[in-house]
Parts: structure tokens; C-alpha cells; sequence
């Protein structure tokens, strides 16, 4: 009796030294997915690393235990069949309960910081979903037809509404690591905080973030990040303010194979405009507010020199000759790591450059028409 109490509390010790070192636990379940494999894995920054595999029992359920250092909440993601199908976001000795349909959409109790992960991921969802469906319908529209110009409308008024919703997210939540998937959030390969001002953003987060969790690694890579961005900003501030210089000069290959060079362009304002044929927003830009402003101020001396950075060239070829767009269209194929676009220091598209005279003139913006009406109405 005495050897059984002796192996009893050995059992109990062993199971309350697990307890500790395991503190946080998962118990999920997948619906009608019986003994099926899933993969449980952790963020490592900017890759998964692998943490288990595991089987779902008969009811599609599984439990898992993992050991997160306190302050130091990591990101836990289940993949099944390849997709990921749950998020969470955990503390130390947290209990969180997840269920999932294996579609990628979940509910979660006992973490409020997985709670709010899937909030943030089904706003994603939903406005991706209602952005390609509106996306959807211009396939049925002639390009030039007003229905075709009022659908990119409803497309630029749905994404800046999307925009805002996202900066009143990380102004209300500024404290929550959720704010650093959201920062990094992108739609149709365009980053939502992509502008060179949304370095503050970043900044802010990052300030805020490291007041609760100093030690976090996630934390630690967004002050890298705010770094890079804040040098991006100071830069492109101090181009705005900066005198009118020279030029560096640039020869691409055109739709036709045939290079053309920036200096070949006997024009008195020739505008260096970065782009990508693969971006519906861009083609739409390209409609709505380049070829009406090249129609107006191109016999005023305004040359276009359209540098798209795309790695289909064939396909970029077809967008040029699709839309009709009349200035020069080059690319190199090499997509951002082109040449010309680091040469030209250009870190989220579109971007312009104004050459005027044969100099540049930094004192400009691509942000809207309005804009960029106002600059060429002055410079011609």
C-alpha cells in the first residue's frame, strides 16, 4: 500500500510539473473532420515553425499544452490539409477553446486576444470578398463606358473606407499585438499601410506595444520595421521640401522591345511614373485619371514615362495595348528588384517623379487628380 502511495504522488508530481511547464492549453475541434491530421505551428516573425502534429479523435476534437514565457504571448496557427484554418493569440496560461468548420472561419472563448485575431481576420475576409466581387463586375463592362468609371469609384470608395477602418483599429487597440498583423495587412498585393506618412502608425503601435510587452519578439521586429519606414519618411519628406536637381536617367525596353531613354523625351514636364499592371487599382487609375490628364496637358508639353514593375511582360504588354494608354510604356521584367525602381528610391506604388526643364523637381504628388492637376497646371 505504502509503494502504491509512493508511486501516486510520483504521478501527481510528474503531472503537476507538466501542469506548470505546459501552462497554456489548446483544446479545439474541426468539424466533420475525424481522425484527420493538423499541423500546429508558431509565428517565428515572419515564417511558421512547425510546434506538432497531431490526430483529431472521433468527434473531430484534439487538445494541446505549450509553454509561453509570461509577456511573451506568440502567435498559434492549425493548418489542416496545407490551409490554415484557426489563429490565436496567447498568454501564459491561458485555456482557450476553438472550434473551426475547416474553411478557415473559427470561434474562440477563454483568449480575448485570439477573439479579437479572428475579428480582425473576418474584416479582412469580408471586405476582400465584397472587393472582388465589385472587381468582378467590371469584367462585363466596356473599360471606357461610365457603368465601367462608376464601378472603380465604388472600388476606390470601398478601400479607403477599409483604410480608415483599420487606422481607427490600431488607434483603439494600440496595446494588442493584433495591431501587427493588421499593419501588415495587404489587398490584391497592395499594402493597406502603404504610404510613406503611415510610418507613424508603426510607430505609435510600436511605442505603445513596448510599454506591456518589452521582450516580445514580434515587438522587437516592428521596431526594425519602424526603423526602415521612418527613414523611408524622412527621406521622402525631405524630397518634397528639397530644391530642384538633376536627374538620374533611365533606358527601358517599350511594348516592342526598343529602348527608350528618359533624356530622349524632348518634352518640357516629363512625368516618371511608377506602376503595376497586375494591380486593379492601378489600372483603374490609369483610366480614370492619367489618360484624361495626359489628353489635357500632353499638347502642353506633359510627357508620361511609365515604368511598370511587373515580371509578366506579356501580360503587362496587354494591359498597354488593352487600355490604349498613348505615353511611353517600358518595363525590364524584373519587377521591384528593377533597377530603376531603386535607383529612383521607390518603395510603395504608384510613385512619380517630375522632370521639369531637364531637372528634377521633387515638390510633387501622385496622391489623387485634384493634385496632380494643380502641380501640372502650374508647371505648364
Amino acid at each position: 500500500m505504502r509503494n502504491f502511495s509512493h508511486t501516486l504522488l510520483a504521478a501527481l508530481a510528474v503531472m503537476a510539473l507538466f501542469s506548470c511547464s505546459k501552462g497554456t492549453r489548446i483544446h479545439g475541434t474541426v468539424k466533420d473532420a475525424p481522425q484527420s491530421d493538423i499541423v500546429i505551428s508558431m509565428l517565428d516573425v515572419n515564417k511558421y515553425k512547425v510546434l506538432d502534429t497531431l490526430k483529431t479523435g472521433a468527434d473531430g476534437s484534439f487538445r494541446y499544452s505549450l509553454d509561453i514565457p509570461s509577456g511573451q504571448p506568440e502567435f498559434i496557427y492549425i493548418f489542416k490539409d496545407g490551409k490554415r484554418i484557426g489563429s490565436l493569440l496567447l498568454q501564459k496560461g491561458e485555456k482557450a477553446e476553438i472550434s473551426m468548420d475547416g474553411m478557415g472561419g473559427a470561434s474562440v472563448s477563454g483568449s480575448p486576444e485570439s477573439a479579437k485575431l479572428q475579428e480582425i481576420e473576418r474584416d479582412l475576409s469580408d471586405f476582400s470578398n465584397a472587393f472582388a466581387s465589385t472587381s468582378a463586375r467590371l469584367a462585363d463592362l466596356p473599360e471606357d463606358s461610365p457603368e465601367a468609371a462608376q464601378v472603380r469609384r465604388d472600388l476606390t470608395k470601398q478601400y479607403i473606407s477599409y483604410y480608415r477602418s483599420r487606422v481607427r483599429y490600431v488607434l483603439e487597440n494600440s496595446k494588442s499585438l493584433t495591431v501587427i498583423p493588421v499593419l501588415y495587412q495587404d489587398v490584391e498585393g497592395t499594402p493597406v499601410f502603404g504610404q510613406a506618412t503611415d510610418a507613424i502608425h508603426f510607430r505609435n503601435c510600436r511605442d505603445s506595444l513596448m510599454t506591456v510587452y518589452p521582450e516580445s519578439r514580434y515587438v522587437k521586429a516592428l521596431s526594425e520595421e519602424v526603423k526602415r519606414r521612418d527613414n523611408i519618411f524622412k527621406m521622402s519628406t525631405q524630397l518634397q521640401n528639397a530644391k530642384e536637381a538633376g536627374y538620374v536617367d533611365l533606358s527601358l525596353p517599350d511594348v516592342n522591345g526598343s529602348k527608350v531613354a528618359i533624356s530622349s523625351l524632348n518634352s518640357k514636364v516629363v512625368m516618371v511614373y511608377f506602376w503595376s499592371s497586375t494591380q486593379s487599382g492601378q489600372k483603374m487609375f490609369n483610366l480614370d485619371v492619367m489618360k484624361p490628364l495626359y489628353t489635357e496637358f500632353h499638347p502642353k508639353g506633359l510627357e508620361i514615362y511609365a515604368i511598370s514593375l511587373d515580371t509578366d511582360k506579356t501580360s503587362w504588354a496587354t494591359v498597354v495595348r488593352t487600355q490604349n494608354l498613348p505615353w511611353v510604356n517600358v518595363c525590364d521584367g524584373l519587377g521591384t528588384a528593377s533597377p530603376a525602381a531603386m535607383t529612383y528610391n521607390v518603395t510603395s506604388i504608384p510613385m512619380a517623379y517630375f522632370i521639369v526643364d531637364g531637372a528634377m523637381d521633387t515638390d510633387s504628388s501622385v496622391k489623387d487628380e485634384a493634385s496632380l492637376r494643380s502641380y501640372l497646371s502650374r508647371k505648364l
